[in-house]
């Protein structure tokens, strides 16, 4: 199975591996990062967790391989504080997010992520829920496809775009991805389709729509930041602007002082920061992994540290 895994070597090298402890992968995907972690921790235990029941078997087979001091579990990051809690799991010593998209299932036909050849509109990171491509383009109204265009993909010429999908739909069911390319470049003409590339921003709005990846995304960096032991780290790897802006306005938040203190000339104990920005400023892949992996390009990655335990007076939520 083809995937890269970006940013590989910087990820374990900010995480701090240490021998015996716990950590947790949010996005297996095809465990390139997975099976770099189990092989540092031979007394410890690695947590992944992954929507796609392809990807956990497939990693399932070649992370047995390394180790067995692991275990894969299916379900949305979203619910890792819940999922942990279940296996009496309550703090841990690292945790990563990689937020991209795995190469294979850009890659799979019957995935429909790709706009760059014809295939069925799927979409679905979990393949056992429902709701999918197809079905977003077929009942969604006029204003919520300009809004998902608009917040998910940034594209200018969502209106357009969303009046022209609600007009054809109306004679035809959208079902390929090559008809949703048709539909675009029909509703902004060939000059901007071929300038700006619009597809690329509408099919991207689509996927998190599909698979709320925003929202879970909001959800799951403060349960992270509060399951992770003093010291413990938390990298995450973005690949556009609308996950990077919102880890980055987290991790601002609980790096500093809490907002109710501020100005104090002494900082009373329970409102002081709860994490440290390992990193001002996001790392990015080298020029060498850029011409190794062309996909790596919007790549950043931002790591948090651990300081202290939470307090009765400021909770993580």
């Amino acid at each position: 199975m083809k995937h890269y895994s970006v940013l590989k070597k910087e990820v374990i090298s900010f995480l701090n591996l240490k021998p015996d402890g716990v950590y947790i992968d949010g996005t297996l995907g095809y465990a390139g990062h997975a099976s770099e972690i189990l092989k540092k921790i031979p007394n410890g235990k690695l947590y992944a967790f992954d929507r796609d029941w392809e990807a956990i078997r497939y990693s399932q087979e070649f992370l047995a391989s390394i180790g067995s001091n692991f275990e894969l579990i299916h379900s949305d990051f979203a619910n890792l504080k819940e999922e942990l809690r279940k296996r009496n799991i309550l703090k841990v010593d690292g945790i990563l997010l990689d937020l991209g998209v795995s190469s294979p299932q850009i890659d799979t036909v019957s995935r429909g992520f790709s706009f760059m050849r014809e295939e069925v509109l799927d979409m679905r990171m979990d393949q056992t829920q429902e709701f999918d491509a197809k079905k977003l383009l077929a009942t969604y109204s006029y204003s919520n496809l300009c809004e998902i265009f608009f917040q998910y993909g940034e594209e200018s010429k969502s209106k357009a775009i969303a009046s022209e999908i609600v007009k054809y739909r109306e004679q035809e069911d959208i079902v390929k991805t090559n008809q949703l390319v048709d539909i675009i470049l029909k509703a902004v003409g060939a000059n901007y389709f071929y300038k700006k590339h619009p597809e690329r921003n509408i099919f991207q709005a689509i996927r998190i729509e599909v698979n709320q990846e925003l929202e879970a995304l909001k959800k799951v960096l403060p349960d992270a930041i509060s399951i992770l032991k003093p010291q413990g780290r938390l990298a995450v790897i973005t690949f556009h602007s609308l996950e990077d802006r919102i880890v980055k306005n987290v991790f601002k938040k609980y790096s500093q002082v809490d907002e109710k203190v501020q100005g104090l000339p002494e900082i009373p104990k329970g409102y002081e920061p709860v994490i440290r920005l390992v990193l001002k400023k996001p790392f990015v892949p080298s020029n060498e992994e850029l011409a190794e992996n062309r996909r790596s390009n919007s790549a950043k990655l931002r790591v948090i540290e651990r300081i202290k335990e939470e307090d009765e007076k400021k909770e993580i939520h």
